[in-house]
């Protein structure tokens, strides 16, 4: 009795569109809605706004909000107060990357260390992140005011005008404020980094006779690089989004623009002053330069 061969029969439509396990998109669903409506919407509506003289209007009011191509852009890249804020977020990351990457990984591996009241200095490096910024601006004010506490200690090597209040110290000022106030958040991924590198590789150095300076730079800085570039690549777009900083350290910007940052003059614009379609060129232009500068961080870092 011959057996008549049946065609071989391939995996159904729902499969290859849904793969084996189609329940698990119901469970991604609330975070893919979360996405696109926190993310993707106001994402794309900026874009939108932004090649238009688009202003906020009362609801149900009709207004004409006509199509102005490029204009919004060229706009804010010949105004020197732009120019002036992105110049300033340059400034923010070359002091606030730099110094969250070092003192941060070198404050990690002192607390990874067995030391007395480890668990004490874990949470004061924790406590300025937690903080409201609002609640701790003020003692910088008064550390750095003309009579504050810095003045004193360095005496007539204090700049004239002060601190907050003088073009050339203002920026990199709220640049250390930003880098204390957010260093907390950045020890903990590399204490958790630590964690993951094996003794065995420090038993090794120590016996061929390397010193703790040595091992830290042959073990510890190669054993935390992936979080090294999420350090990096995180502080560049936090810190190129700074707001809260010169807007009530330095009175808004001040003195005269010297601290302003994209961030600030997209409120100022878009929320102050209605153009909305210009603070949204802002935005995008922000984004662009964010991207670009966090591509370029995660290239050079993963080849080094």
């Amino acid at each position: 009795m011959s057996a008549i061969a049946s065609p071989a029969t391939g995996p159904s439509l729902g499969r290859r569109l849904f793969g084996r396990q189609p329940l698990g998109y119901l469970f991604v669903a609330p975070y893919v809605v979360f996405l696109a409506a926190i993310f993707a919407y106001p994402l794309g509506f900026a874009v939108y706004i932004s090649f238009r003289d688009y202003f906020f209007a009362a609801p149900g009011a009709i207004v004409e909000r006509p199509f102005v191509g490029l204009q919004n852009y060229t706009d804010a890249l010949a105004d020197p107060v732009f120019r002036r804020a992105m110049l300033n977020v340059v400034i923010f990351l070359i002091i606030n990357v730099p110094l969250t990457v070092a003192v941060g990984l070198v404050l990690a591996t002192a607390l990874n260390a067995a030391i007395p009241f480890r668990t004490f200095f874990r949470a004061s490096y924790f406590v300025p992140y937690v903080t409201a910024s609002v609640a701790v601006i003020g003692v910088w004010l008064w550390l750095f005011s003309t009579g504050g506490l810095v003045n004193n200690l360095v005496g007539p090597l204090a700049p004239d005008p002060s601190w907050l209040v003088n073009s050339f110290w203002a920026m990199p000022i709220i640049a250390l404020f930003a880098t204390w106030k957010q260093l907390g958040f950045y020890i903990l991924l590399y204490l958790a980094a630590l964690q993951n590198i094996p003794d065995e590789l420090y038993e090794a150095a120590e016996v061929d006779g390397a010193g703790p300076v040595r091992r830290f730079r042959a073990v510890t800085v190669p054993g935390v690089r992936p979080t090294t570039t999420l350090v990096v690549i995180a502080a560049t777009i936090t810190g190129a989004n700074f707001f809260t900083e010169p807007y009530l350290l330095t009175g808004r910007g001040g003195p005269n623009g010297a601290s302003v940052s994209p961030v600030l003059l997209m409120y100022t614009q878009g929320i102050e002053q209605g153009h909305a379609g210009y603070a949204a060129a802002i935005g995008v232009l922000l984004a662009i330069m964010v991207m670009a500068v966090s591509l370029v961080n995660r290239y050079l870092l993963e080849r080094s």
